[in-house]
């Protein structure tokens, strides 16, 4: 399946302002699920581009500029070819919450940052709400824990679109009752680590080209976020509870970080007078395409 990704990104200021560098985190890193075509990344003003591989392995763009400017285009392009997500291929035991997970001492080292708690639960607020989902389990369940714990986010919260900045806290979420697919993708993620898994955050897209894309609760035309769970045997798996899929190929992945913060793909800042932002438009385009010709040289 080749896909085409048009992701347009502008601000708006009163007035000219002065750039500081922007982190652009907008280009996916290939895999055996998905494959970089071709790529082209627009900036207006024109910066200096330099690239990088940040912490986690993302290719990562610093922009960094030179002119002043009432309005900062950024237009990324994606070529992709999407291929089948690694599936769970066993359920885990029906009362395999009841005890940690078992990673071998090797995974452990390079998995604990995924493991470690990022989020505060003073209240506890996620830890009733965990020990209510394990009493409801123990009833009849998918045969799967994760799945389990996806499905009982996307019956039990209202999804809501929020365009302001920022992660809601999990326990936040809890509280409110609703969400949006990055509030949903962290709940999850600190719910899994307080059950022994080690667990991640994704940003990218999802697009809705499959038989199920009717189900579909987050919309098309925006960034997405999910999660990443390792399962020895399987390696890391996808997780969407805010439409309640497992390693499907409507998502399309771009960036990975232990915390939401660090796969945000856009980050900079501007020297302007105050009140000089106007606001900030998003506008993601998915459609199929052709195979494309590769030249050889």
């Amino acid at each position: 399946m080749y896909l085409r990704v048009r992701h347009a990104t502008t601000y708006r200021y009163a007035t000219p302002v002065s750039f500081g560098p922007h982190r652009l985190m907008l280009r996916p890193r290939d895999s055996f699920d998905l494959r970089l075509v071709s790529t082209a990344l627009t900036v207006s003003p024109e910066p200096v581009l330099r690239w990088m591989h940040d912490v986690y392995g993302n290719p990562v763009a610093i922009a960094d500029f030179a002119a002043p400017a009432d309005t900062l285009d950024i237009v990324s392009e994606l070529t992709l070819e999407r291929f089948g997500s690694a599936l769970p291929r066993r359920g885990l035991e029906p009362r395999a919450d009841l005890t940690e997970i078992v990673y071998s001492d090797g995974e452990r080292i390079v998995l604990q940052p995924y493991l470690a708690l990022a989020a505060a639960d003073p209240d506890g607020v996620i830890e009733r709400w965990l020990a209510d989902f394990r009493a409801a389990r123990l009833g009849p369940g998918s045969g799967h824990l994760l799945r389990d714990l996806a499905h009982a986010i996307y019956t039990g919260l209202s999804y809501a679109v929020r365009y302001d900045e920022g992660t809601q806290h999990p326990a936040d979420t809890l509280r409110l009752g609703h969400g949006s697919c990055r509030d949903y993708a962290w709940l999850f993620i600190e719910l899994a680590r307080r059950m022994g898994f080690a667990a991640r955050f994704v940003t990218g897209y999802i697009h809705d080209q499959s038989p199920s894309s009717a189900g579909l609760v987050s919309p098309v035309g925006l960034t997405h976020a999910w999660a990443d769970v390792f399962i020895p045997g399987d390696g890391w798996v996808e997780f969407d509870p805010t439409n309640d899929l497992v390693a499907d190929r409507q998502l399309l992945r771009i960036a990975v970080a232990r915390v939401p913060e660090d796969a945000s793909p856009i980050a900079g800042s501007f020297i302007g007078p105050p009140g000089s932002f106007l606001g900030l438009s998003v506008g993601v385009l998915i459609e199929p395409t052709g195979k494309p010709v590769e030249m050889s040289g």
